[in-house]
């Protein structure tokens, strides 16, 4: 559905992405993780056709979104981090004139879409409100309504629950989450209980460039071949520590706490293998026995940590990380292709906010 090769955005000599490759498959939900600045937004801009590539490709469906933008796009609901929403008008005239942007020419064929979009993200009960009057949820709401418009296969959502309270990024979820059933949903995010949540796959960007893919728990498992084994047990610490040491393949060790004759302490197990059974057996017949032995999970929060504070290198093993075949790398124009009519100018975001000094009105019913 969607590949990405050898892409580059350079903004002057800053490097915003450095030649990322992935392909995404049709259908489910893949999470675009990493810290603000790793390069996110840019990726997905290009992908888009808001930004063009300084080099490298993307294919939406087969359409090269800079040599083909309007197919390409046409294939695509995007929803930027800031909602180009008129809020002067009410939501159903707002989809209204995104579905005429869209291209949607038929009075019945704009009606049944817009129905269709408002029933799948709750905007029925406020359909002839000023979205300016909408509470930061709802405008959410009117702008993934929005993205359904047209009948796109991939949605591209951005940051879609920043700013959000508790309740709204729950509900939000839950709308996304229904999304990923009938549509490939790309979503970025820096909210690891996000990404776990509600995402298929992952994508780690870091630096610019992508250093990790694969579901939450292959990624897990994949850094688990850097874990960690705790263990305790009773005896003198060089006991312990002699013991612990001639388990092949057990590394790292490092005494956590020495109390009562107990020996704590923490060894790193090479290559992913599991050495519990060894390192009870060493230290029981050097005489020390075990009272705890465990091998330390390893969540998604701490594969995004170990990941992103370093310098950005592939997992070992992880074949994503493999470049892509090699692609025409012809610089693109300096500027992006110009919007075709059926798309929702980058302009609209510009009447986001009520004029200055005017306050927003409370209506029943608001979040």
């Amino acid at each position: 559905m969607i590949e990405v090769s050898h892409l580059t955005k350079r903004y002057g000599s800053h490097c915003a992405v450095d030649d990322i490759s992935f392909t995404v498959s049709g259908g489910g939900i893949y999470g675009l993780l990493g810290p603000n600045g790793a390069g996110k937004s840019t990726t997905m801009n290009v992908m888009t056709g808001y930004l063009s590539p300084s080099s490298g490709t993307v294919r939406i469906d087969g359409h090269d979104i800079v040599e083909e933008p309007r197919e390409a796009k046409a294939c695509i609901g995007y929803l930027p981090e800031q909602p180009p929403l008129y809020t002067d008008m009410t939501v159903r005239e707002y989809l209204h004139f995104v579905a005429e942007l869209k291209g949607v020419r038929s009075k019945a064929d704009r009606a049944g879409q817009i129905d269709r979009a408002m029933g799948r993200t709750g905007l029925d009960g406020v359909m002839d409100r000023l979205i300016r009057n909408l509470s930061k949820g709802y405008r959410q709401r009117v702008g993934i309504a929005a993205t359904l418009l047209g009948d796109p296969k991939v949605i591209i959502l951005d940051e879609p629950t920043i700013g959000l309270d508790p309740a709204q990024m729950i509900e939000i979820r839950s709308l996304i989450h229904d999304l990923g059933q009938t549509h490939t949903v790309i979503l970025s995010s820096h909210i690891l209980s996000e990404v776990q949540a509600v995402c298929d796959q992952v994508l780690i960007i870091a630096h610019g460039k992508l250093i990790a893919q694969g579901t939450p728990e292959q990624l897990a498992g994949k850094l688990a071949a850097r874990g960690v084994i705790s263990a305790t047990a009773l005896g003198s610490r060089d006991a312990v520590l002699a013991a612990a040491g001639a388990v092949p393949g057990l590394t790292g060790l490092q005494v956590t706490a020495e109390k009562g004759g107990e020996v704590s302490f923490t060894a790193a197990s090479a290559g992913g293998a599991d050495l519990r059974a060894e390192l009870s057996r060493a230290l029981a017949e050097a005489g020390c026995p075990v009272t705890s032995l465990t091998s330390q999970t390893i969540s998604l929060e701490d594969v995004f940590l170990q990941l992103t504070e370093s310098p950005a290198e592939p997992l070992p093993g992880d074949a994503s990380a493999a470049p892509a075949p090699d692609v025409s790398d012809t610089p693109a124009a300096d500027s992006p292709d110009p919007a075709p009519a059926e798309e929702l100018p980058a302009e609209a975001g510009t009447a986001d906010t009520a004029p200055d000094g005017e306050p927003e009105e409370k209506e029943a019913g608001e979040e």
